[in-house]
């Protein structure tokens, strides 16, 4: 699989989950220094946002549209998710001031297993995926272009159809 940014070609590794299977495994770093996998997301309905930069506008825009959005509704866990370090991400919040739960992708663990791991950039391809209190894959969008943002409303939509 692929996706462009600027219409240039760039790669993807790793392969996509379907939507009703299992998620698969992966194990990631809180921002506060916790470790987190998808064992973490059981019990709970979660959204997670998945990004490429925190540093750009599109990221940026992306961010705090789902904590706009998603954040304050009960029973959905909003979870961000990128290789950016755990200083960028915890300076992105404090200049936001925002407390959000943010998950660091620093070996390309979960992008590999969720099929958005882009190599050449050392970066996650833009998607969401909604994973169900069961560990199941509810929902996905992997974004065809990576300067766009995602459909924040289909996600959320999809969701809130689960509560």
């Amino acid at each position: 699989m692929e996706i462009t940014r600027k219409g240039q070609a760039i790669p993807l590794e790793g392969t996509v989950p379907t939507v009703g299977e299992a998620i698969p495994s992966f194990s990631l770093t809180t921002i506060k220094g916790e470790t987190v996998s998808n064992e973490t997301l059981k019990g709970q309905l979660a959204i997670l946002s998945v990004f490429p930069d925190i540093n750009t506008s599109v990221c940026d825009q992306q961010t705090r549209t789902f904590n706009e959005k998603a954040a304050n509704i009960d029973n959905i866990q909003l979870i961000s998710v990128s290789r950016n370090t755990k200083e960028e991400l915890n300076n992105w919040c404090a200049a936001q001031g925002l407390d959000m739960e943010m998950w660091i992708d620093d070996k390309g663990e979960f992008g590999q297993a969720f099929g958005i791991n882009m190599p050449s950039l050392d970066k996650l391809a833009r998607s969401v995926f909604v994973i169900t209190a069961d560990g199941l894959l509810a929902y996905k969008e992997i974004v065809p272009e990576m300067v766009e943002e995602p459909n924040y409303d289909a996600a959320i939509g999809a969701a809130k159809d689960l509560l």
